[in-house]
């Protein structure tokens, strides 16, 4: 996947930042992706959803607050390009009216991974059945794709039940 790039979303982030349960899993891909010189890119938004996640997981006591204040630290010390294109809230707001989302924000994560021709990858379950199986547009990769050998893939591919969402 050399030069290739992916487009990532808060739940990614956050698994990547703090004590989650695919946690391991997604270093081991982020490690991978930093191996085979994959750019990593993300919207703007993503700095405020990953923010407002660690506030609510020490709200309900489930991070120590120390530790969510040195999370963002984390996100902004990742290798990976926030980018903010001009255009992306219309686009955004086009493709969250293509999946009937009651909300756009995450609309902007597909926008983008459209716009840089990135996979878009997400645990958030709520998207990824939105987006599913929609032709033309978002697909779920099959195992013949650059991330379809290797034991890694059978990890992961059982661990996140196709949550990679690709871009056509």
């Amino acid at each position: 996947m050399p030069g290739s790039s992916v487009c990532i979303d808060a739940s990614f982030v956050v698994a990547l930042v703090t004590p989650e349960a695919w946690s391991g899993k997604v270093l081991s891909l982020w490690e991978e992706w930093a191996r085979g010189d994959v750019e990593i890119v993300a919207p703007s938004l993503l700095l405020c959803e990953v923010t407002s996640v660690l506030w609510r997981k020490v709200v309900r006591g489930l991070l120590d607050p120390g530790d969510a204040r040195r999370a963002p630290e984390e996100v902004l010390a990742l290798d990976s390009r926030i980018l903010d294109p001009p255009d992306i809230f219309l686009q955004a707001f086009d493709l969250a009216a293509r999946f009937g989302r009651p909300t756009a924000y995450d609309a902007q994560y597909l926008a983008l991974a459209e716009m840089t021709g990135s996979e878009f990858w997400t645990l958030d379950g709520r998207l990824y059945n939105a987006v599913k199986g929609s032709s033309p547009g978002f697909v779920i990769p099959g195992r013949g794709n650059h991330f379809g050998t290797g034991k890694f893939w059978e990890l992961l591919s059982a661990k996140f039940p196709g949550y990679l969402i690709s871009v056509m």
